[in-house]
């Protein structure tokens, strides 16, 4: 019994901070009907979509020089590093979920397990980790998914899925790590991507004449 006491009075009351304007968000949600499948399926697959957009910068990057194809190598790792930074600081303030904490306010995506915390979101730091990294290889490509990363954010407060300083943490949480890991790989591994780009691995990692 202490123990489960002391671990809800430290947790972050997230309802506390925020919660009026997640139910002014969810309010909208309920009144929007007609929106709520695409909102749904967006916040539920729209991540992969950042895949693609990791595909089109690795794409554009064969055209350029080795720095900036040493960046685009590093996205994945980048986002890969973010989502496991942002894992950890959810462990660290433990924050119930808003369907948990307001239960009563309109839902769209299941509520998940008790031990899945809300702050930050690991949707959201995804998509802005992606989108941070690629304005390091193309700024009109880091444009279009920070515009992708941004309707992620809204998305996960429109369900009911986070609170918006969930989302807020997480787009900062994304972008500085990302950002560290990717300029970081055009400092230090340029050098290995040059030596790659005369080997077998050319053909990936630089466009034919």
């Amino acid at each position: 019994m202490t123990s489960s006491t002391a671990t809800t009075t430290q947790a972050l009351d997230g309802a506390s901070i925020d919660g009026s304007l997640y139910g002014d968000v969810t309010d909208f949600a309920e009144h929007t009907h007609w929106l709520n499948g695409t909102v749904l399926a967006y916040t539920t697959y729209g991540v992969a979509l950042f895949a693609v957009f990791m595909l089109v910068g690795w794409w554009i990057a064969r055209r350029k020089d080795a720095s900036v194809m040493a960046a685009a190598l590093a996205v994945p790792f980048a986002v890969v590093i973010a989502y496991l930074a942002n894992s950890g600081i959810k462990t660290v303030f433990t924050e119930p979920r808003p369907c948990r904490a307001l239960p009563h306010d309109f839902l769209i995506e299941k509520c998940p397990p008790i031990d899945d915390y809300a702050f930050p979101s690991n949707h959201t730091t995804v998509a802005a980790a992606a989108a941070a990294a690629l304005f390091l290889i193309n700024w009109r490509l880091g444009a279009i998914a920070s515009l992708a990363a941004l309707l992620m954010a809204a998305s996960r407060v429109y369900v009911g899925a986070h609170y918006p300083h969930d989302v807020l943490a997480a787009l900062v949480v994304g972008a500085v790590v990302a950002l560290a890991v990717t300029w970081a790989a055009r400092r230090f591994a340029t050098p290995l991507v040059v030596r790659m780009r005369g080997g077998a691995l050319a053909p990936l990692l630089t466009a034919t004449a």
